[in-house]
């Protein structure tokens, strides 16, 4: 066989090693050992001799301690989902990667070695993270190497990267205001399992020639092709095409619905030459979309001051914006100025195009009395629904619940494909539509649990699972587990389906694991079960709006979805 080694500059992967190899067939599979390999040296890092107090489930009582123990729990929960014989070694340590006031790189994992053509590989000529290999083989293909190589950021310690949040070390996923470790570090690993391409999603060049497994599921849906079947031109065309690449596994996509909420939409109802779902960028003031619907007619803004169609100085046309969705060209002024701007003229939603090619942006800022949505589109959408204004264009900004929030029209789960490239993040993350957040996003959100959500569907896609080989007792088949409405504000019905007769128990938790509420405890049979939640705790009080968890636990087997209680 042989082995070589090449350095590649990506967020989620160190240095790969390159290898051709056979090897004896897969043996039985069982729950993963996932072991953390310490890399740092004395006095730093793991090995930090600070002394810290306790937080949130972590006993650690140095700074050191308290990092190894938030690695060890990431790794203790893949290791309880993943089947694999081989030990997985994570080496890790902490270093000082870029930081400032306005954001900063809070880690990065991937393989130490990828392999091809070995025995057991489902995929001739496609790369396997080493790891995956190793679970396919039955056996450790590179035993003189560790398997996932990661590091994460020493300066959020120093109160000075971004401000005064740091790492928070607790176990409970109760950051507050500061990054929760333990989810950066669930999502690092799950980059060095396989959840990650090893193709430039910038040029679309293969890894020496090769394409990789997780490419075998990268779909773009307005070509038909995945990304092994692509040339490199059409890759990197591709890997901007944003809204239409998407995941092509058939386990994520049979699973999505249990995980997803309802699909927020800017959607335009007329004319018919530009009707359609519109790919948009959502900001951090006014309410979310939901249901009911905010439906009108379309009213470029016009504020008599140089482009008057960017609504920062007060709008002269309120008289046609009022009771209207006032459409709005990005400009110099803030986002949250051009919002307050069309709500005093009386607009019902607002719209904001972008004035460069691209993505639509994400909009910051704050303002507690804008109550009414305000969405981005992209320039080229702009310029459609300006055209069509003088026959009149209808738009609706609201949810559709026959569709899940991060999908296709074919319920296939949207992968990140923001145009233009960002390194590092595009392709290899779920894309940030998906709601409830999903673990593999490009940005760790502050709702995260324990969850690993879709992503274990997608590694059953890529083989970490048989189905002879899955996790749980023999002849047990599925467990699933989704609510609907979700989010909710009054009540929500949650169901769930049984392989067979077991004990069930049934609750609500918050995000730090405590019980809410026991909605059933007792033994069903298999099928199909209902039971409803009123948003209320087990003495009749209703709680705050947030996010909470339904845990279901039916004999072995346990499933956990997120719910969403809107005030």
């Amino acid at each position: 066989m042989t082995i070589r080694s090449e350095q590649r500059s990506r967020r989620a992967a160190a240095a790969l090693v390159l290898a051709a190899l056979l090897a004896a067939p897969p043996g039985a599979a069982r729950g993963a050992t996932v072991t953390i390999v310490n890399q740092d040296g004395a006095g730093e890092g793991f090995n930090d001799p600070t002394p810290v107090a306790p937080v949130g489930g972590n006993s650690g009582t140095t700074l050191g301690q308290q990092r190894l123990i938030v690695f060890q729990n990431a790794a203790n929960i893949w290791g309880s989902i993943l089947p694999s014989n081989v030990e997985i070694r994570v080496q890790a340590q902490f270093n000082a990667l870029a930081c400032d006031t306005n954001g900063a790189v809070l880690g990065s994992a991937g393989p130490v070695t990828v392999i091809a053509n070995f025995s057991g590989a489902p995929l001739a000529n496609h790369w396997y993270h080493i790891a995956l290999a190793n679970r396919l083989a039955g056996s450790d293909l590179d035993p003189t190497r560790n398997d996932i190589s990661a590091q994460f950021n020493l300066s959020l310690d120093n109160n000075t990267c971004l401000g005064t949040s740091g790492w928070y070390y607790g176990l409970d996923h109760n950051e507050g205001s500061d990054i929760d470790l333990l989810a950066v570090v669930l999502h690092e690993i799950g980059h060095g399992l396989g959840f990650s391409t090893l193709i430039s999603a910038s040029t679309g060049q293969l890894l020496n020639g090769k394409p990789d497994a997780f490419s075998h599921f990268i779909l773009d849906n307005g070509t038909g092709l995945t990304w092994d079947q692509m040339t490199s031109g059409q890759r990197a065309a591709s890997a901007t095409n944003t809204g239409h690449v998407v995941w092509g596994g058939a386990a994520v996509t049979n699973e999505s619905p249990f995980f997803l909420g309802p699909k927020p939409i800017v959607r335009v109802n007329s004319p018919p030459a530009i009707a359609g779902d519109l790919a948009f960028g959502t900001a951090s003031f006014g309410p979310a979309l939901s249901q009911p619907d905010v439906s009108g007619g379309v009213v470029l803004v016009n504020d008599g001051v140089g482009t008057t169609s960017d609504a920062c100085s007060a709008i002269v046309n309120a008289a046609q914006v009022s009771g209207h969705i006032a459409l709005i060209d990005r400009g110099t002024c803030t986002f949250v100025s051009k919002a307050q701007a069309a709500q005093a003229a009386g607009a019902i939603g607002v719209v904001i195009a972008n004035n460069v090619s691209g993505s639509p942006p994400a909009m910051g800022g704050d303002d507690p009395g804008i109550t009414i949505p305000v969405v981005s589109i992209t320039q080229q959408d702009g310029t459609n629904i300006k055209n069509q204004l003088g026959t009149g264009v209808n738009m609706t900004l609201g949810v559709d619940p026959n569709l899940h929030a991060g999908t296709d029209a074919a319920n296939r789960v949207l992968l990140y494909a923001p145009n233009p490239v960002e390194s590092g993040s595009s392709i290899s993350h779920w894309d940030v539509s998906a709601f409830p957040d999903l673990l593999m996003e490009p940005f760790i959100n502050p709702d995260l649990t324990n969850s690993v959500d879709l992503t274990r569907y997608a590694f059953q896609d890529l083989g970490w699972y048989t189905p002879t080989t899955a996790v749980g007792p023999p002849g047990v088949t599925a467990l699933h587990l989704a609510s609907s409405p979700n989010p909710f504000a009054r009540a929500t019905a949650i169901r769930f389906d049984l392989p067979g007769r077991e004990p069930v128990d049934l609750f609500v938790l918050d995000l730090a694991g405590r019980q809410v509420r026991r909605l059933y405890r007792g033994t069903l049979e298999g099928g199909a079960h209902t039971a409803t939640w009123d948003g209320e705790d087990e003495a009749g009080r209703r709680v705050a709006a947030g996010v909470y968890l339904s845990y279901l636990k039916a004999g072995a087997l346990s499933r956990t979805q997120r719910l969403v209680l809107l005030r």
